[in-house]
């Protein structure tokens, strides 16, 4: 209780918010995690806090690191002694990916220059998106992907930079993205053929698109390189609401010897939202 106290003292002092410290006060202490999953959580899903405010609330929880943070902010990461788990900041966009040549030169400046910042950084991990159909057909799109990343893996392999490209379902959330289907982007890490070159399976947008969760962890981990979470239907809290039944899931992920991150990725609707976390952080500690 009295590091508990002192906790709550060091974010109101500190200007982080009386708010942030009546959600504190409303989720108990519990047990340490077992941590044989390393968990972060997604910086966009709680964007009611600012990053300081949310890296208070991670390491309280027990998390390791914060999901999706640019270049300008790893400054606040690193006050708070937490690792970016994975970095963005090099795409142009959703939409506008490696899937279409004619952002390749941007594209292949954007990140020639950011895998540079991860590895100074100390970081390791670099996401990077497919981009939308526009009328494409798969193999076109794919063998553009694979022509365009190609360009930029041999750098990625000298500063030990991964880079992760993120799948996503087109049926409910981003119509028209390219890489919907994990046999699409385990095709795409199989003609780049580097090590360095994984899949982002997010959980949540493949039981969406494709379902058979576990056995495509089980069969496939070897080209997944991170985990996002969220509950389906509604990308809200991993709890008895939806149909995923994430202990079961980690247990698999934990089962392929992977020892990255699983990164929270739900948009909380809970009134205490940072008990949300917690309860989600303690479903996937398997």
């Amino acid at each position: 209780m009295q590091k508990r106290r002192t906790l709550i003292k060091q974010v109101v002092a500190g200007g982080l918010g009386v708010a942030l410290a009546g959600e504190a006060l409303a989720t108990p202490m519990s047990a340490p995690l077992k941590g044989r999953i390393r968990q972060s959580v997604c910086r966009w899903t709680y964007g009611h806090l600012s990053l300081d405010e949310l890296c208070v609330v991670a390491k309280e929880i027990g998390l390791l690191a914060i999901d999706l943070v640019g270049p300008k902010e790893w400054h606040i990461l690193k006050k708070h002694g937490l690792d970016s788990s994975m970095c963005n900041g090099a795409e142009i966009s959703l939409t506008e990916g490696w899937n279409n040549p004619q952002y390749h030169a941007t594209l292949i400046k954007n990140y020639t220059e950011h895998i540079e910042l991860v590895s100074k950084a100390g970081y390791k991990n670099l996401i990077f998106f497919s981009g939308n159909r526009r009328g494409m057909d798969d193999e076109t799109g794919l063998k553009n992907t694979v022509d365009g990343i190609k360009k930029i893996a041999g750098l990625a392999e000298q500063k030990g930079v991964v880079l992760q490209l993120e799948l996503f379902n087109s049926k409910v959330d981003h119509k028209d993205y390219m890489a919907d289907k994990s046999a699409w982007g385990i095709e795409m890490c199989k003609r780049i053929g580097s090590e360095n070159v994984k899949l982002l399976y997010d959980i949540y947008h493949m039981q969406i698109n494709e379902g058979d969760v576990i056995r495509t962890i089980k069969d496939h981990h070897q080209y997944f390189g991170h985990y996002h979470t969220a509950g389906v239907p509604g990308r809200h809290e991993i709890d008895e609401t939806q149909e995923l039944y994430y202990p079961a899931i980690m247990q698999a992920i934990v089962a392929t010897g992977y020892t990255g991150y699983v990164a929270q990725e739900f948009l909380p609707t809970a009134a205490d939202k940072i008990a949300a976390l917690r309860d989600a952080v303690r479903r996937c500690d398997v």
